[in-house]
């Protein structure tokens, strides 16, 4: 179906979801069992990116990150957790907003489940930048990555570029 005849509404109830292991094979203990379910493609969005994601009780979805070219901005749909901004703890419950500029890791952000028997649900909406640089103060990495469509299932494929900054060639190194 092209984007001029895809139904550009969908429900919560339709969407599928994947397991973040599953998206990013080798995911750490502290963040199994999170589950993403992408919508943009879905509903033809071209400029912005959408997702409904879920994570479970005393997890986290994804590390503590820091994009320069992707705003994100979460909707707290059910639940309660923690976001991290740069240095700083906020409480989110369902109801809230939360935005995630761009930026250095003054802005880097994290979303956790704080509940003890409930899941954190939120609506995830970024900017769909084909390029972005992302830093993981947490393990001292950065990644670069370069979009370049979609797969059947709506999931990003992309070059990705992950390092950490002592282990950088130099510019000059094998010319």
């Amino acid at each position: 179906m092209n984007a001029s005849a895809q139904r550009p509404v969908i429900h919560l109830d339709d969407l599928e979801f994947f397991e973040i292991g599953q998206l990013k094979p080798g995911a750490p203990d502290g963040y199994q069992g999170a589950r993403l379910a992408p919508i943009s493609s879905r509903i033809g969005a071209r400029k912005l990116g959408y997702n409904l994601t879920e994570v479970p009780p005393g997890k986290a979805a994804f590390p503590r990150h820091n994009h320069y070219a992707i705003e994100e901005m979460f909707f707290i749909l059910a639940g309660e957790g923690e976001l991290r901004l740069g240095d700083d703890c906020y409480p989110v419950r369902a109801g809230d907003v939360v935005a995630c500029p761009t930026g250095d890791t003054s802005t880097a952000h994290q979303l956790r489940n704080t509940s003890a028997d409930q899941p954190l649900r939120y609506l995830a909406v970024s900017t769909a930048d084909a390029v972005d640089l992302v830093q993981y103060p947490d393990s001292g990495k950065t990644g670069a990555a370069h979009v370049s469509g979609r797969d059947a299932q709506g999931l990003p494929i992309a070059v990705r570029i992950m390092n950490r900054s002592d282990a950088n060639l130099d510019y000059w190194d094998g010319e």
